[in-house]
This record gives C-alpha cells, structure tokens and sequence, in this order.
C-alpha cells in the first residue's frame, strides 16, 4: 500500500534572511523553516529573542535554552519547510579535526614535563601542609 507523502517545501538562504522582521519572522532549527510571525507574541521568553534570530540559523540559540519537549512538539505547528540541502552547509560550524597535530618544532617531552613538575609540586605541597596538621 503506497503512502500518501507530502512534498516538502524547499526555501533557499536568501528567501529565509528577507523574513528577518517583527512582521515577518521565519527561523531555521536544524535546516527546518518556521514561519513565527504569529507566536512572537506568545513566546515565553519574549518575542525579542524570536526577532533577533528572525531571517537565521537560530538552532544554537534553541538548543541552548534546553526547550521542553511541549515546545519542541509546538514546533511543529509554525512548521512551514526546509532549508534547501545546497543552502545548508552555510548553517553548519566547522568540524574541529579529532586528532591534533602538534608542529614538527614541538617536543613530546615539552608538552608533558610542565605539568608533571606543576603536578609534583602541588603534591609536594600538600604533603607539607597535611604534615603540619
């Protein structure tokens, strides 16, 4: 049996920043669009922080507030689609490498004995200290 899929809707960058005002806000969470011009007003942390990411990515800001799951559920009504798949590695940050390469002028030895000695020394105090008591 087929299932009845709705196309997605598919806004480029471009469209997404020209929907940057108090009377037209769109945001992308996660290279999804939300039209919110509705729900500033009712927004619980005030419809200033709606504005200011209103035309961007505001994925960060959302994730950092740590919104409840009723909010994020409450998404899904100013859902009006996605940020097109060419327009998204505009949104994305730069990956950090997962080994750090030390330069060829730097010594292994270097980066270890500073805090071996900071390490002995802090031992070394304490056990002066401890001795005291």
């Amino acid at each position: 049996m087929a299932e009845n899929k709705e196309e997605v809707k598919y806004y480029r960058l471009e469209e997404l920043k020209r929907h940057s005002s108090g009377s037209n806000a769109w945001i992308s969470i996660h290279n999804k669009i939300y039209d919110v011009t509705t729900f500033l007003e009712e927004h619980p942390g005030g419809e200033e922080v709606l504005k200011e990411q209103a035309g961007g990515n505001a994925s960060e800001a959302f994730d950092d507030v740590g919104h409840s799951t009723d909010a994020r559920e409450m998404t899904k009504k100013y859902l009006i689609g996605e940020l097109h798949p060419d327009d998204r590695a505009a949104f994305e940050k730069p990956k950090e490498p997962a080994v750090v390469i030390l330069e060829p002028e730097s010594s292994w030895w270097s980066s270890w004995i500073v805090p071996a000695i900071a390490g002995l020394t802090v031992a070394l105090l304490y056990r002066f200290y401890a001795a005291d008591q």
